[in-house]
C-alpha cells in the first residue's frame, strides 16, 4: 500500500461510496477492509443456481434516491418486493390473516390501540428536526425516557406486544435500551412509522436486481485495486501534515481519513492524539443490537399459491418476523426469517441443529407442512460478526442523543465520519449510508479546496 489522499477505514456502503466519489474527483484512495469481503452489513451471496441471498441489508424504498441514483449509475434495476395475498399476525397462539399495515382481523379493542399507537408515533415524528433532534422542543423529556417506558400507555397488551415487536425489533434490541427521542428521530428520518413498517410504497418496497451485492460490486470494481481486504485498522495517527492508518502489521500514510464503520467498533480504533471528549464517550455509548437473519430456500414459493404474501409476524417468536425473500424470477423460493434483539440471544445460545429445528418447526405452524422441507438453510448471526458488533442498525441508549449527538458528523481534525448512524436522512437504512458516504467525501474535498 503506498501513500493516498485520502484512507477509508471501512468497506461497507458508506465507505465504498466515499471512495468512489473521491476517486471521481481525481483522488487516490485506499480502502481498508477487515473482513475478507466487502459489504459491511450487507451481504450478497450467489448460490451456485445463480440464485441470490441477502444475508444482511436487502431493500429500499421510495425517497431513498442516494441509493437509486447509484443504481442508475451502474444500470441495476429493481423489482418491487411480492405483496400479493394476506400476511399473518400470530398472537397467544391464534392466526390472524389481514392486508395493510394493521391486522384489524384481530380484537377491536387490540386493533384500535395498534392503531392509535401508530398515529401517535407518526404525529410526534413530525416534531423533530432532522439536522438536529436534540433542538426539538421535547428532547429533554423523550431522551430521559426508553421506548419501553413510552409503550406502557398502550392499553391492549396485544397491542403493546405487536408494537414492542415492530419498532424495538428494528433497533434489534430490548425497548428498555433505547431512547424514544432517538427512536423517533430514526423514524422521522424516514418519513416516519408508515414508512418504516410498510412493505409496498415503503422501506421493504424493492430490492435491488441481484440483491445488494450487484451495487456494492459495482463500485468496488470502479474503486479497484484501492480496496484491501483483511485489513483492520488498530490506530490511527494524526497531526498537521496527516494521518497514519495502522492496519495489521502494514502502515499506511494520507492527508485524510475517514471512518465508515459502526460506533463501537470506531470506538476498538485507538487514535493519537485522543479524540475529543464528546466523540469519544460517544463510541461508548452505541452499541449494537442481536439479529440473526436466516433464509429458508424450497423449491418454489409455495405460500404464494395458498394466498398469502410470506409476510407473518410473532412477538416472542425464534421466527418473529417473516418475509418473502424470492428473487426477480420467483424460483426458488425464499422465505427469510428474522429474528431480532433478546429473542435473537436466546435463540443465538441454542446449537446450529436446534435452532434450525425450532425455526422450521415455527414456519410450518404457519405456512403448513411443506414449510418443513426446505432445500436450504442458509443462517447469519449478526450478533457473532466481530467487525459489524452486532445488528443492521446502532441504537442510543436514553441521554446520548442530547448529549453527545452533536458529534455524530462533526470531522476530528483530519479524520471524518461516515455509516448510516450520522446521515440525518434515512439514518438506519442503506441509503443513509450511501448519503454519509458522500457527505464524508465532499468534507474531505472541501477541506482539501480550503488548505489551498
Amino acid at each position: 500500500m503506498t501513500d493516498v489522499d485520502c484512507c477509508v477505514v471501512g468497506g461497507g456502503f458508506a465507505g465504498l461510496t466515499a471512495a468512489l466519489r473521491l476517486k471521481q474527483a481525481g483522488r487516490s484512495v485506499a480502502v481498508l477492509e477487515a473482513r475478507d469481503r466487502l459489504g459491511g452489513r450487507t451481504f450478497t451471496e450467489v448460490r451456485p443456481d445463480g440464485c441470490w441471498i441477502d444475508r444482511g441489508g436487502a431493500w429500499i424504498g421510495p425517497g431513498q434516491d442516494r441509493i437509486r441514483a447509484l443504481m442508475g449509475e451502474f444500470g441495476i434495476g429493481s423489482y418491487r418486493q411480492y405483496t400479493d395475498g394476506e400476511a399473518m399476525m400470530v398472537v397467544d397462539g391464534e392466526q390472524y390473516r389481514y392486508t395493510g399495515t394493521i391486522p384489524w382481523t384481530m380484537s377491536p379493542w387490540a386493533s384500535i390501540n395498534l392503531g392509535a399507537g401508530f398515529a401517535e408515533l407518526a404525529y410526534l415524528c413530525r416534531s423533530i428536526p432532522l439536522e438536529a433532534p436534540w433542538d426539538a422542543r421535547k428532547a429533554e423529556k423523550w431522551d430521559r425516557i426508553t421506548l419501553a417506558q413510552w409503550l406502557t400507555r398502550i392499553r391492549s397488551k396485544t397491542a403493546h406486544d405487536l408494537l414492542e415487536t415492530a419498532v424495538a425489533g428494528s433497533y434489534t434490541s430490548a425497548a428498555s435500551e433505547v431512547s424514544m427521542l432517538f427512536a423517533l428521530y430514526q423514524m422521522a428520518s424516514g418519513g416516519g412509522p408508515n414508512f418504516m413498517f410498510s412493505v409496498r410504497g415503503g422501506a421493504q418496497d424493492s430490492r435491488p436486481v441481484g440483491g445488494m451485492g450487484a451495487i456494492y460490486g459495482a463500485m468496488a470494481d470502479q474503486v479497484g485495486d484501492s480496496t484491501h481486504l483483511s485489513q483492520p485498522v488498530h490506530g490511527i495517527e494524526q497531526d498537521e501534515a496527516g494521518v497514519t492508518v495502522h492496519a495489521g502489521a502494514s502502515t499506511l500514510r494520507a492527508h485524510r481519513a475517514i471512518v465508515a464503520v459502526p460506533l463501537a467498533v470506531a470506538g476498538q480504533i485507538r487514535y493519537e492524539p485522543m479524540l475529543p471528549v464528546d466523540r469519544s464517550f460517544l463510541h461508548q455509548r452505541v452499541p449494537s443490537g442481536s439479529i440473526i437473519k436466516t433464509s429458508v430456500v424450497y423449491d418454489e414459493p409455495f405460500w404464494r399459491y395458498d394466498g398469502l404474501s410470506g409476510q407473518s409476524a410473532a412477538p416472542g417468536s425464534p421466527a418473529t418476523v417473516t418475509i418473502d425473500a424470492c428473487t426477480d424470477t420467483a424460483r426458488p423460493g425464499v422465505l427469510c426469517v428474522i429474528t431480532e434483539g433478546p429473542t435473537a440471544r436466546r435463540v443465538g445460545r441454542l446449537d446450529a441443529t436446534e435452532r434450525r429445528t425450532a425455526i422450521v418447526r415455527e414456519l410450518v405452524t404457519r405456512f403448513g407442512n411443506r414449510a418443513g422441507s426446505p432445500v436450504d438453510y442458509v443462517e447469519q448471526d449478526w450478533s457473532a460478526e466481530r467487525y459489524s458488533g452486532g445488528g443492521m442498525l446502532s441504537h442510543l441508549p436514553t441521554g446520548v442523543l442530547t448529549q453527545f449527538g452533536r458529534a455524530l458528523r462533526e470531522p476530528c481534525g483530519r479524520i471524518h465520519w461516515a455509516g448510516t448512524e450520522s446521515s440525518a436522512v434515512m439514518c438506519g437504512w442503506v441509503d443513509g449510508a450511501v448519503r454519509s458516504g458522500e457527505r464524508a467525501a465532499s468534507e474531505v474535498l472541501r477541506h482539501e479546496l480550503a488548505a489551498v
